[in-house]
Formats: structure tokens, C-alpha cells, sequence
């Protein structure tokens, strides 16, 4: 069993930057991709950053490439979410989800394991 903890969220104003973190422990090593998903009210939850096994493969979503940085820390059993040039469209719940068979995609059901989420709130 792995259990995440996300902390980092809060409210800023666009154009600033928050960094997020997801603390994992248990059996961290049994991990492949981690993800971080966002949920806004009434939207569906979508994958923003992957961090593939490893640390050094990332996969970006559009909406959030050149702003937004995924990194890893197997030694301290992190994954970090750099969140830069904020847009109130940017505000949502943030999940960190983690999986431990071969699929780094985008589709949250498939993740094995979720933290409970940290709030995002940018403000115009």
C-alpha cells in the first residue's frame, strides 16, 4: 500500500507561481508514473503533468506547457508540481495519483493510488 499526501495549495493572484508537493510513503519504490490531475467545479478531472519512472521522462498538457515544471525526488519519495504565471483558469482541486503497472496516460481510473487533494485558487 502506498498512501500520497499533497500539500502547496492556496490562493494567489495570476501571474504568480505556488510549488506543490506529494509526500509518498509505504512502498514508494513499487511506484512507475505519477500524475497530477486538477478538478475545477463542474469539469471533469484531467491529468496536467507526468512523471514517468525514473524522473527524467514528463509529459505536459498543453494548457500548461512552458508554465508548469514535474519533478522528482526518489530520495526523499516526492513529486513536485512548479506552477508558474498562474491564470484563473489554473484554479482547481490538484491530486497527485500514482500508478504502478505500465499506463502513464490520462484517464484518473487507471491510477492505483490518490492523495486527497490541495486547493488552487488564482485570482484575476
Amino acid at each position: 500500500q502506498v498512501r500520497l499526501v499533497e500539500s502547496g495549495g492556496g490562493s494567489v493572484q495570476a501571474g504568480g507561481s505556488l510549488r506543490l508537493s506529494c509526500a509518498a510513503s509505504g512502498d514508494p519504490a513499487s511506484l512507475n508514473c505519477v500524475t497530477w490531475f486538477r478538478q475545477a467545479p463542474r469539469k471533469e478531472r484531467e491529468g496536467v503533468a507526468t512523471n514517468y519512472r525514473g524522473g527524467s521522462s514528463t509529459y505536459y498538457i498543453r494548457s500548461v506547457a512552458g508554465r508548469f515544471i514535474i519533478s522528482r525526488d526518489n530520495a526523499k519519495n516526492a513529486v513536485y508540481l512548479q506552477m508558474n504565471s498562474l491564470k484563473p483558469e489554473d484554479t482547481a482541486m490538484y491530486f497527485c495519483a500514482a500508478s504502478v503497472t505500465g499506463y502513464c496516460g490520462g484517464s484518473p481510473e487507471r491510477y492505483n493510488y490518490w492523495g486527497h487533494g490541495t486547493q488552487v485558487s488564482v485570482s484575476s
